[in-house]
């Protein structure tokens, strides 16, 4: 056997190579960096050559097992631990769904990925999802079947200063969300809360999403120094435009704190004894004690039956949800929404939101509380009040109802999302900063946007609409769906779930559908310019004035129709087209 050539020395080369191809002579070894080509060596006896080929082959494919079974298996919290069908996530900000998903990924629970999601947002999303705000989550275990939802809305101090001219709310989602991933998480806090604050720190182009906020707000927004430092876009005098970047430093600081510490410093201690001073000093009225005393709720659902499924929804103050509560349950009772064409839809979508929107007059007051409790608002007896001459080729007159639908002018700034797992669990979650941007204004030195206080001037948490659909006597999850847009809310979300749940539409088809909407107040039957001739001579023959309105709210949604972890692969998952958010993760 003569020496190896310089043409096998050529062949010696760096790199990664997992193939292996046996059949030609050429050999791989998994994960090395070194090709070799048994062809190439020399032999002046066949038989030498066949013995040597043999040995070089049995030699390289040990090496090559050795090689594969010495490498570690993923541990739990590592992307990719979770094979196969993982469950999905959806949000109105692309880069909060990203982390949902890697969340999930990771072996990371329904809760997990939505607390990350939300920590994501705050950093990409502030103008609606910042530290200082509010919200509320349905989260549902599969394994228990229960459903029960996660109140922090960020409400108003007991007191406000006289001094005062930005009245602020008491912060609510660190605690909120501290409080839904120490019970239905798996993951350590630390990797719920580190991929927000790594973006806040090193910096990202702003989103189309959020630049379209800081479009509406515009340069009113830098008025307060420490907003201009964080949201001014190069010219350094108006707001950032889509893509270019944002780098939070001062958000980072206060989000590793709650990483490293948990989200008790943001409550209590030295940071929070800042956080007041610094909240005062901007116009706020807020004292250490409130701040320390406050404490999410966890509490009973809004219960609508839905066939053998069980529709849950959040009660006030997340008002919008309650009333898309009322409206599952009218439709549900008529039984004609599947079975009807698409003028007969329109009018019977409309007549049961303008019933459900005056319903709404007789228990909401005008900062948010409701004079029911939750099992109240959808009592059988109450519903069959509500429906009382109902016949939705007629629309009703405002005369018949009393009182009249009245219009709170609640705040459209929010955010949903949601997030199911492969197990079946899910969370459906809204938040809130009580108004765009909320005060405004920025704790300084803090990063943290100042919630503005609830009031009945339209600020508050009155337009979140978070719901579950689920099996509880086979613990299977059908639908998370969440809707933002103020009054239009319950509206928009009820297009989608009387699409989905009573006509057996396509999620994405019944998302993109045009939409109608009335809440009475004021007393016209909005609708979507792609509306089609059909139901807008359907609604005009049944007494509706119309008009067209560019977009009735935003929906986004997760559907499994035969159920999870049942039926994979019935599930979808879709964002709203009228807004830029994402979903991501195993359902189509």
């Amino acid at each position: 056997m003569t020496a190896i050539n310089n043409k096998v020395k050529k062949r010696m080369q760096m790199g990664a190579d997992l193939e292996k191809k046996v059949g030609d002579g050429v050999i791989r070894r998994f994960n090395t960096s070194m090709t070799i080509s048994v062809n190439d060596i020399e032999f002046k006896a066949p038989k030498l050559r066949r013995q040597f080929k043999a040995v070089m082959i049995v030699a390289l494919m040990t090496l090559g097992t050795v090689g594969c079974s010495s490498k570690s298996k993923l541990q739990e919290g590592q992307v990719g631990y979770v094979g196969g069908f993982l469950g999905a996530v959806v949000a109105d900000e692309p880069r909060a769904a990203l982390v949902g998903r890697q969340i999930l990924s990771r072996g990371g629970s329904a809760a997990d990925a939505a607390s990350a999601m939300y920590f994501m947002m705050s950093v990409t999303l502030p103008s609606r999802a910042g530290l200082g705000g509010g919200g509320v989550c349905l989260a549902f275990d599969a394994a228990k079947a229960k459903t029960e939802v996660l109140d922090f809305t960020a409400q108003a101090p007991a007191k406000i200063s006289p001094a005062s001219d930005r009245p602020t709310a008491i912060p609510g989602n660190p605690r909120g969300f501290f409080a839904l991933q120490a019970r239905y998480g798996r993951l350590m806090w630390r990797e719920i809360i580190g991929p927000a604050e790594h973006l806040a720190r090193f910096g990202f182009p702003a989103s189309r999403t959020f630049a379209r906020d800081l479009q509406a707000t515009g340069s009113a927004l830098l008025m307060d120094p420490s907003a201009r430092e964080m949201f001014a876009g190069k010219s350094g005098v108006k707001v950032a435009q889509e893509g270019e970047p944002i780098d939070l430093p001062d958000l980072a600081a206060t989000l590793g704190l709650l990483r490293a510490r948990g989200v008790g410093p943001m409550y209590t201690g030295p940071f929070a004894q800042n956080f007041t001073k610094t909240v005062n000093n901007a116009g706020g009225s807020l004292t250490t004690k409130e701040l320390r005393n406050f404490i999410p709720k966890w509490r009973a659902t809004v219960r609508v039956d839905v066939g053998f499924d069980v529709a849950h929804f959040a009660p006030p103050p997340a008002a919008a949800s309650s009333v898309a509560a009322v409206m599952t349950s009218v439709l549900e009772a008529n039984g004609d929404y599947g079975g009807g064409d698409v003028g007969e839809r329109a009018t019977l979508l409309a007549e049961t939101q303008l019933r459900a929107f005056a319903d709404r007059s007789t228990w909401l007051n005008a900062v948010g509380s409701s004079t029911l409790n939750a099992s109240a608002i959808t009592s059988e007896a109450r519903i069959e009040s509500i429906m009382q001459g109902m016949n939705s080729d007629h629309r009703s007159p405002l005369s018949s109802f009393e009182p009249k639908p009245y219009n709170y002018h609640e705040n459209p700034s929010a955010t949903g999302f949601s997030a199911v797992d492969a197990g079946g669990n899910a969370v459906a979650c809204a938040v809130t900063m009580n108004a765009a941007f909320g005060t405004g204004r920025v704790a300084k030195g803090t990063g943290i946007l100042l919630a503005s206080a609830p009031s009945n001037t339209g600020r508050g948490a009155i337009g979140l609409a978070p719901m579950l659909l689920v099996n509880e006597n086979a613990h299977e999850f059908k639908l998370a769906a969440t809707a933002s847009g103020g009054v239009a809310a319950p509206s928009a979300l009820m297009n989608v779930v009387a699409g989905t749940v009573f006509a057996d539409e396509n999620l994405r088809t019944a998302i993109s559908q045009p939409r109608v909407h009335l809440s009475g107040a004021p007393d016209v039957t909005y609708h979507e310019p792609n509306l089609g001739p059909k139901a807008l001579k359907a609604l005009s023959k049944a007494g509706h004035r119309t008009q067209t309105t560019p977009e009735i709210g935003q929906v986004n949604a997760l559907y499994c129709a035969k159920g999870l972890p049942s039926a994979p692969e019935t599930c979808q998952m879709a964002t709203d087209p009228r807004g830029s958010g994402l979903a991501s993760g195993s359902m189509r």
